[in-house]
């Protein structure tokens, strides 16, 4: 007879956080992506990628080009994943405000983050957020940031009490690198 047991750290209410990263592929024109949901564990659970070239070409402006790509590249990595998260997080660095303010509509919170350091652009759509952590954080949430007791906020909260808010970023980077090596060396 099993012993009775309740896991104190059955935490799956809370579903999946994904992480998008996009990065410029190094040698060739174009760009890498990856959207990779982890539970609120920090267990991987999808990693979906893609790659897309840009052309070259002096009909395009260079600002024009990312903007396509990213948009080309995130709408081919969304429809791929099989898995759908409570929210998605991406570093505002990577990803500006206009492609999920202008360019792409989705139906869960986005966020993007930035260390409250450095100055960081965000659309007027955005709903701006500071997290005093040890590093502070800049949040900029699409189309509004969740209720304060909320399930995507209550997930955002267990990922930074496991030290989840940025790491994943790195090992979607590292995912990235192993799948398309030194020949899709990105730049990170």
């Amino acid at each position: 007879m099993p012993i009775p047991y309740r896991d104190i750290d059955d935490i799956e209410e809370l579903g999946l956080a994904a992480y998008l990263r996009i990065v410029a592929a190094g040698d060739k024109s174009g760009y890498a992506g990856t959207l990779f949901v982890i539970n609120a564990h920090g267990e991987p659970i999808e990693f979906t990628y893609n790659r897309i070239e840009t052309p070259h070409t002096f009909l395009w402006r260079q600002d024009d080009i990312r903007r396509h790509a990213m948009r080309k590249l995130t709408v081919s990595i969304l429809s791929l994943c099989p898995k759908t998260p409570r929210l998605i997080l991406c570093l505002a660095e990577e990803v500006k405000s206009e492609l999920f303010c202008q360019d792409i509509q989705v139906s869960i919170p986005v966020c993007r983050l930035a260390p409250a350091i450095e100055v960081t652009s965000y659309s007027g759509d955005e709903s701006q957020d500071t997290l005093k952590d040890t590093e502070p954080m800049n949040l900029f949430w699409f189309p509004n940031r969740p209720g304060e007791n909320s399930i995507e906020i209550r997930l955002l909260q267990e990922l930074i009490s496991r030290g989840l808010l940025v790491e994943p970023f790195e090992r979607a980077a590292i995912g990235l690198k192993e799948v398309y090596g030194a020949e899709g060396n990105t730049s990170l």
